[in-house]
């Protein structure tokens, strides 16, 4: 489906971007549009890859002419840019409003009015029951998303998102933290030993990108099922996988931190489709007839729980050592 396409890429300077991009390259996909803020990474990209596929444009997603004027030709968009730091966003949560919800219904118009057959939004587990300025600001894009589906003609483009939990090793991550803790000599800082998180590589995401580009309704969610860890197990595989013997600190929870993620709600699993790998949640697209609003569907929800890393394949020390082993980040790292 990629054959003599364009794709655009917006935060393709980023980890998740990168990896979508140097995946379509290996396609018959005639051009990769990389959209971002930061001139310097573009032109590190540009030197690394040497690929005529690629063309870079300069630009940031709050403005919604310069996002335009990069769509001209393209037929498929993946929104990847966004802040994602979670304290960051707490203690400047306009910022994330502006490059996550404005930036992503400039994405969304830009596409529509371009003539886009397919846009993929990147999710994230802190959109769902969130607790923090970041996962609100992804929540609203989710909405936003989901709303202008709506609007969508037959032969307009097919919106649709993607939800993430933790990647690991990507920009931001815990991993590349504690590796270069245990490299140092100083302790690994942990903010709650109990806390889990979602485990999955780069390389498993961007299959989901593909899967959402290729079989996706209008106004659908995908979420990649996942195994999970503890922090403490994360911590206590990587020291073994290094034969550290530094020690662990626990320094308390960060603002805005949680103890497990969500990547899908009570409300959503109960109309959620088992796609193997996947879960597809179809968009609510029920109108606000009220009375029919309360009385569909609702009892139907309290026989379901959320989809969590609290009750998700919980992974061993072992088990996480093996999965970490085949991220390129840590074999890089140990030289194997």
């Amino acid at each position: 489906m990629f054959k003599d396409k364009v794709l655009l890429i917006t935060g393709g300077t980023g980890s998740f971007g990168n990896t979508v991009l140097k995946r379509f390259l290996d396609t018959e996909v005639k051009e990769i549009r990389i959209f971002s803020r930061d001139e310097k990474k573009q032109e590190e990209m540009r030197i690394a890859l040497g690929n005529p596929k690629l063309k870079f444009y300069i630009g940031d997603v709050r403005n919604y002419d310069s996002v335009f004027q990069a769509m001209k030709g393209v037929n498929y968009v993946f929104h990847a840019a966004a802040l994602k730091q979670v304290p960051s966003c707490e203690f400047y949560p306009m910022e994330a409003v502006r490059t996550n919800v404005l930036g992503t219904q400039n994405v969304l118009d830009a596409a529509t009015a371009s003539g886009v057959e397919r846009v993929v939004v990147l999710s994230t587990d802190k959109a769902v029951y969130p607790i923090n300025a970041m996962g609100i600001s992804k929540a609203m894009a989710e909405k936003l998303m989901i709303a202008k589906s709506r609007t969508q003609s037959a032969t307009e483009a097919i919106l649709c998102a993607t939800r993430y939990g933790n990647v690991m090793a990507s920009r931001g991550s815990v991993i590349p933290l504690f590796v270069s803790q245990i490299k140092a000599g100083k302790p690994l800082t942990v903010t709650d030993p109990e806390m889990t998180r979602f485990l999955m590589s780069l390389e498993d995401s961007v299959d989901l990108v593909e899967y959402a580009f290729a079989h996706a309704n209008q106004g659908d969610l995908f979420v990649q099922k996942a195994p999970a860890s503890t922090v403490a197990d994360l911590a206590q595989a990587l020291k073994e996988l290094f034969n550290s013997g530094v020690p662990i600190n626990i320094i308390g929870t960060r603002h805005g931190e949680k103890l497990f993620e969500s990547l899908i709600s009570r409300e959503e699993m109960a109309k959620a489709e088992d796609m193997g790998n996947y879960f597809r949640v179809p968009a609510d697209n029920r109108d606000l007839n009220y009375a029919q609003y309360f009385t569909e569907g609702e009892e139907k929800i309290a026989s379901f729980e959320d989809y969590t890393s609290h009750n998700t394949e919980r992974l061993n020390v072992a088990q996480i050592k093996e999965l970490l082993l085949k991220l390129d980040f840590i074999r890089d790292e140990l030289h194997v």
